[in-house]
């Protein structure tokens, strides 16, 4: 599977369409980013595609009145992402608006999930 790389152009866009909340965490993420809240993605970037995780109704809406894509890698997306229309990225500010739009809503629905709780890694062993 080849993971494609986001542009600095997609990151910066990625970045602007991102509430600017102090509970936002953006982080790389296999060449990509992800905008996290207590622990919980989001939205992502997949190469030039926003993905963004919303509940239920809106992803309904979302999914029945837009061109949207499936979010993350062709042989396995992401379940329980919408990816947003590519044709957003050409069309210009306008879209900009409705992507922010999107993320926004798909912030403050992860936000009321519970908060995810950090991985326990085990102690390294000794070698032999």
């Amino acid at each position: 599977m080849e993971m494609p790389k986001a542009s600095e152009e997609d990151k910066e866009r990625f970045r602007s369409v991102v509430p600017d909340q102090p509970d936002v965490v953006v982080k790389p993420m296999f060449g990509n980013l992800g905008a996290f809240v207590n622990g919980n993605m989001f939205a992502g970037l997949f190469g030039p595609t926003i993905g963004v995780k919303l509940s239920d109704e809106d992803r309904v809406m979302l999914e029945s009145s837009e061109r949207t894509v499936p979010f993350g890698p062709a042989d396995r997306p992401m379940a329980g992402y919408s990816g947003l229309p590519e044709v957003w990225n050409e069309e210009g500010d306008g879209d900009d608006a409705r992507a922010k739009a999107w993320v926004t809503k798909a912030y403050e629905f992860v936000s009321t999930l519970p908060a995810k709780e950090p991985k326990v890694r085990a102690p390294k062993t000794a070698g032999k």
